[in-house]
């Protein structure tokens, strides 16, 4: 039987298929990330997910059932926060988001021989207050270096967000509810036995 591949190097994203089930195998792609000009923060995250979906499907051709891409970003205003590329970027995040609401974007692809569909899904979340020397200390842990907008809702950065409105899965990074959905209309299975993965 074909495989589904997982086109992202995101422990969380693994985490996350494999806790509704879906046997997958890796796949490493790399792709330039930088947003285009004048392109919106939607379209910017459904181009991301879909290249990546397609960069995966046509390396492995047709040995995969599909290749399953996401991206997600975090946005304040119409401003992309991406991957903090200093502790000086990631203060000034952590400043920008603090007692501020921010939508968090996630689109998660599917390729598969016939298409590639994806899904957009927007999440809602309202950080309360950061202190300086709080967000000194979260920066010292090491956790929001790699993270879009510079915090992980998943780990310790949890303790800054004070109302969530959408889909925790999809702030964490990959939107269990619409993936599910993309692998049901392809015919490929969730919820296999973790002995049968």
């Amino acid at each position: 039987m074909a495989a589904l591949y997982l086109a992202s190097a995101s422990p969380r994203r693994r985490e996350l298929l494999t806790q509704i089930g879906v046997p997958f195998k890796l796949l490493s792609i790399t792709l330039d990330e930088t947003p285009l000009p004048a392109e919106s923060p939607e379209v910017y995250v459904q181009r991301l997910a879909r290249e990546k979906a397609l960069v995966g499907r046509r390396k492995v051709g047709g040995k995969a059932a599909g290749v399953l891409g996401a991206d997600t970003t975090v946005v304040i205003g119409e401003r992309i926060l991406g991957k903090p590329a200093s502790e000086a970027e990631g203060l000034r995040m952590l400043e920008s988001l603090s007692g501020q609401e921010h939508r968090v974007l996630t689109a998660v692809a599917l390729a598969t021989q016939e298409a590639c569909e994806v899904r957009l899904v927007t999440s809602w979340v309202r950080f309360r207050q950061i202190g300086r020397a709080e967000a000194e200390a979260y920066w010292a842990s090491g956790e929001p270096c790699d993270k879009a907008g510079g915090y992980a809702i998943q780990g310790w950065g949890a303790v800054f967000v004070a109302e969530l409105r959408g889909s925790y899965s999809a702030v964490v990074g990959l939107p269990l509810c619409e993936t599910a959905q993309l692998l049901d209309e392809a015919g490929i299975a969730r919820w296999v036995e973790a002995d049968r993965l």
